[in-house]
């Protein structure tokens, strides 16, 4: 069972986390939610879509101008508590590395703390214990936060994260995190090359057998556009084949920026794996 929030979800379920991200310079979007009226409508279009998660970050990923604590508080503070109030239901993750951040979203009503960048700050999460919110931990292969792999090597890519993310959860269970709520990620692009990449999606499933719920952030990453050589607006077909063979893997969450062509995916899986009933089944019986 994983427990987020007010939500359960049994570990057959195959749960999305829509993206909003609250920043000028997104490399998905460009910004296309970064003021709070097309940010909020993006919400109801993914919880109407099947998303049962919202993931709001206030910092983009890679390079770029540099974001201080107090400007990321300011962007995603007074979001998350909007959302809270217009969607009591749905589950508020915000995507942050700094505890301070953590602290002051928790406080508006975040239920979970998805922490990218591998622990990079040990405090988030303490916050996370304290405040009852879930925690994602994520392998970035020691990466500072919003810095580029470079010629980086592992002995073996899937020990490493074995290795980092199962410590990591320990480590937040034994702060006081309930089991439940925390969930492990191969951290996809995060201190990887592509061929890592793809050998942490071949492997998944021996994160899946570790017994932690796995999230996976595939959405239209580099390590999509450099197998099929596309730009970022052309990954969506690789992202969605990427997503089928990660949830027959097992996979649970998914953070994406396309939730209805996702909610298809996981739903037609769902159906092969016999977790779920077609939506109609008229064909040979009428």
């Amino acid at each position: 069972m994983l427990r987020l929030g007010r939500r359960e979800f049994a570990s057959h379920e195959r749960v999305i986390m829509a993206i909003v991200n609250r920043t000028p310079d997104s490399f998905y979007d460009q910004g296309a939610t970064f003021r709070d009226e097309p940010a909020l409508a993006r919400v109801e279009q993914a919880v109407a879509e099947g998303a049962a998660i919202i993931d709001i970050g206030g910092v983009k990923a890679g390079p770029g101008e540099e974001v201080s604590a107090e400007e990321e508080v300011r962007r995603t503070v007074g979001f998350v508590a909007e959302v809270r109030r217009r969607f009591p239901d749905v589950v508020i993750s915000v995507d942050t590395w700094r505890h301070e951040v953590g602290e002051a979203v928790c406080e508006a009503g975040a239920d979970v703390l998805n922490d990218a960048w591998g622990g990079v700050d040990p405090r988030l999460a303490e916050v996370a214990a304290r405040y009852g919110a879930g925690l994602v931990c994520t392998h970035a292969g020691g990466s500072e936060p919003r810095t580029r792999p470079h010629r980086v090597t592992y002995d073996d890519v899937m020990a490493d994260i074995l290795d980092v993310t199962l410590r990591l959860a320990e480590r937040a269970v034994e702060l006081g995190v309930e089991r439940e709520s925390v969930m492990i990620d191969p951290g996809h692009d995060f201190g990887k090359n592509t061929r890592h990449s793809l050998e942490a999606t071949r492997r998944l499933g021996e994160m899946v057998a570790t017994g932690w719920p796995v999230l996976v952030s595939l959405s239209n990453k580099d390590f999509v556009g450099e197998t099929l050589d596309r730009p970022v607006k052309e990954r969506v077909v690789g992202t969605l084949a990427t997503t089928a063979v990660s949830a027959w893997l097992g996979a649970q969450v998914y953070r994406v920026h396309e939730v209805a062509e996702t909610r298809q995916v996981l739903d037609m899986v769902s159906s092969i794996a016999g977790d779920r009933e077609p939506a109609v089944a008229r064909r040979g019986l009428a």
